[in-house]
Formats: structure tokens, sequence, C-alpha cells
């Protein structure tokens, strides 16, 4: 029996200083789908990580997500934004990284749109969704992805992933 979908690492970042986002690009269309892996932390107190696909910041994303903390469960909804929500998260400063995984589908057909699906944590203890979080999300683009960037970003304004986050695009071959 052959082996069963197979993850092939593309490209890993760790931070050597704080940055306000990372970059991905020239990626290839032979996988079928893509896995982005985060672990990070923001360098201010507060922050919430976004994405873009080949720079687009037309109104184009949407997503949706449910999150809980063995007590109570919340879910948000964010329509029509200029970026791809990734996770209601919060890294507490330059120390404690939250994880996320993004499966992202079908990223080089040229014919639909793209969807991902995140899987989070928040080991902070703030009002920011103490626990694990789902989402799902929509960029409404047939383009293929060839690049992505990830953003750290609080009520509009820009922040540093601290020194130290890692970020690594796998393809997925057969998935």
């Amino acid at each position: 029996m052959a082996a069963g979908s197979t993850y092939t690492p593309i490209a890993t970042t760790t931070l050597g200083s704080a940055a306000s986002s990372v970059t991905f690009s020239s990626i290839s269309g032979s996988y079928t789908d893509l896995i982005l892996v985060t672990n990070s932390a923001s360098s201010n107190t507060i922050g919430f990580q976004y994405l873009r696909f080949n720079s687009d910041s037309n109104t184009n994303y949407s997503a949706t997500s449910l999150s809980g903390n063995g007590t109570s469960a919340t879910s948000q909804r964010s329509s029509n934004s200029n970026k791809g929500w990734l996770g209601y998260w919060t890294g507490i400063e330059n120390t404690i990284k939250a994880n996320s995984i993004t499966h992202i589908q079908n990223y080089s057909n040229a014919t639909t749109y793209k969807s991902w699906l995140t899987r989070n944590n928040n080991p902070n203890g703030s009002q920011y969704s103490l626990g694990t979080e789902a989402m799902v999300g929509l960029w409404r683009s047939t383009s293929a992805i060839t690049s992505i960037t990830i953003y750290n970003q609080a009520s509009g304004t820009d922040y540093n992933f601290a020194t130290g986050s890692t970020f690594t695009l796998y393809g997925v071959l057969n998935a």
C-alpha cells in the first residue's frame, strides 16, 4: 500500500529580531494543499495573526471562528476584510508563544476561491480567547496562491512578532 499524504517542508523562518510580518514567496504550485505552522509571540502585550495571499489588500477575505476555554464558548465573524484572520490570539510579550496550524486547501487551483482551516491555542490569560480556537476562512479569488504574508496586528495597529517566533510552510502531496 502506498504511503498517505506527505508533508514537504517548503520554508522555515525563525526571527532573529522582532518583525511585523513574515512572507513566504515564490510558492510552487506542485502540491495539492499547504500547511502553515506558527509558533509566535507578540513583542507587544497584544497581537492577532492575519494573512494576505499574493499581497491582496482588497476586501476579499472572510472568516468565522469558534473558541472555548473549558468554561465558555464564543464565536466571531469577519466579512469583507482586507486581510485574512488567522486567530484571536495573544502571545504574552516576548515570552509565551501561541501555536497555530493552518491548512490551505486547493491553493494552486485557478478556478475556485481558496479556503483555510486554522486551529489555535492561546496560553495567555487575557480577555482574548484563553483556550483553543477553530476557524474557517475564505479568500474570494481564483488566483493560485504564490505568496503568503503573516501579520501581527491589533485594532489596525501593526505590532512586531517577538524574536524567536517561528513560521514554517509545508506542501502536501496527494491530499
